[in-house]
């Protein structure tokens, strides 16, 4: 994703054949270049081809299902980023693919125009960090130190893998330069304005964020809730 001429590539892995060939068609069409796969353990096999830009994941599937394969992902310390499709209601779906480390979730039935956004949206966070001129600087608290011109994060000098969500999120706080910020304006930061999504996002992804990054993540020193109002980092 180095150059702003780079023709994003895009993994749909979807089973119902009309909503898969109706996003090939439309994927296609504004640009990107679109892979597709019908079941968990095909995605799964073109996931490990590398080099996707973005993963639009069902999470019924036959076979493996794509909370399996996103954990398949995530544990082979694959960083891609994921819109999980999920169907109407299934509050428990979103909330177990955001643990998993997906990016962002999108509910059946969805419109297009929806789905292209946060596309746009995920696919324009990596362009950026690409294209910081920043590339050289480095920031920190604690024992972490992050270099984000190539979203790496170390703890005393160890890699920790971040999605590219928790990445983000941890920007958010960093840059609020130790004021509050609420969840609204965390989710307003990393997905847009226009994302639609609970509050209880933001939730999970600090709780991900301080099981890698704290020495006890249930008595956090740098991630901290400030009740009724929001999340802080202390330096």
């Amino acid at each position: 994703m180095g150059s702003n001429n780079h023709r994003a590539r895009i993994l749909v892995v979807e089973d119902d054949p009309s909503i898969l060939l109706g996003l090939r068609m439309n994927l296609e069409g504004v640009g990107y270049d679109v892979g597709v796969a019908e079941d968990g353990d095909t995605g799964l096999a073109r996931a490990r081809e590398g080099g996707w830009d973005l993963i639009v994941l069902d999470v019924m599937l036959p076979g493996m299902n794509g909370h399996e394969l996103l954990a398949a992902l995530r544990a082979a310390q694959d960083a891609t980023p994921v819109i999980m499709l999920t169907a109407r209601g299934a509050e428990t779906d979103k909330i177990v693919g955001l643990d998993l480390g997906a990016d962002d979730y999108v509910t059946k039935p969805f419109s297009l125009g929806e789905l292209l956004a946060r596309v746009r949206v995920i696919l324009r966070r990596g362009r950026d960090t690409h294209d910081t001129d920043a590339a050289e600087a480095t920031w920190g608290f604690g024992e972490i130190v992050v270099r984000p011109a190539t979203r790496e994060v170390m703890r005393s000098g160890v890699p920790v893998e971040l999605t590219q969500t928790e990445f983000d999120v941890l920007t958010a706080l960093f840059g609020a330069n130790g004021r509050i910020l609420s969840r609204r304006q965390i989710m307003d930061a990393v997905w847009g304005p226009s994302h639609h999504g609970t509050e209880r996002s933001v939730d999970n992804f600090v709780a991900q964020l301080r099981a890698k990054l704290e020495v006890d993540p249930a008595s956090p020193e740098h991630l901290i809730t400030v009740r009724g109002a929001g999340y802080r980092l202390v330096r």
